[in-house]
């Protein structure tokens, strides 16, 4: 299947033990008063899409945007994955667990794609998928999935249980509680051995 006929776009919070162990107490604050119990999704919608080369413009009211490396499922039907793809869940910066932060990182733009789609046997087993994040050529960050609270599998299935995914949707593992700043003129590069490069190029927003 092409990647061009996408469908929703689902980010997943809280799926990296770093997350959760940096909010520590704080999950059982108000309003909710306890850690999530099931996945926790939010919607990246087409205005977000940026596809790998693209410009990301960030917002006049920031200096810096935090980048998120992912890889998302690409689902070939309600419970079958078509393969994996990078993806780059960009956000402002916040400090806020409230789940979902919609008004941070569902601004134009904010979503870097890849254009490769690996399938399933020759991505590998997900757990063992490392990223490189690298800005303007120097290495800034790895990520390994190794560190995932459900596995790919589990975060399916339990996605499942709650709401049907469709052909072309695409469900992504979560990213890491690190997520390194960026300004206008850096260029982000995520790499991986299975699944290829994602590059994308920040700008400021035009008056």
């Amino acid at each position: 299947m092409s990647l061009a006929a996408r469908g929703t776009v689902y980010g997943t919070l809280m799926n990296f033990r770093g997350e959760l162990e940096a909010l520590g107490d704080r999950t059982n604050e108000a309003p909710y008063k306890a850690p999530p119990k099931a996945p926790v999704l939010y919607v990246k919608p087409a205005n977000t899409w940026t596809d790998n080369g693209g410009a990301i413009a960030i917002p006049a009211r920031a200096s810096e945007v935090a980048i998120g490396a992912t890889v998302a499922m690409v689902m070939k039907s309600a419970r079958e994955v078509a393969g994996y793809v990078l993806m780059n869940d960009v956000t402002l910066p916040h400090d806020s667990f409230y789940r979902p932060p919609v008004k941070f990182n569902c601004l134009d733009g904010f979503l870097g794609i890849g254009d490769r789609l690996c399938a399933p046997h020759e991505a590998g087993d997900p757990a063992a998928f490392a990223l490189e994040v690298r800005v303007n050529g120097e290495l800034r960050q790895a990520v390994r999935f190794s560190d995932l609270v459900r596995t790919a599998d589990r975060l399916l299935a339990d996605v499942s249980e709650f709401m049907t995914l469709g052909e072309g949707d695409m469900l992504m593992l979560g990213c890491d509680v690190v997520r390194p700043r960026v300004r206008a003129g850096d260029r982000v590069e995520i790499r991986s051995p299975a699944l290829g490069s994602l590059a994308n190029t920040f700008v400021a927003e035009l008056a």
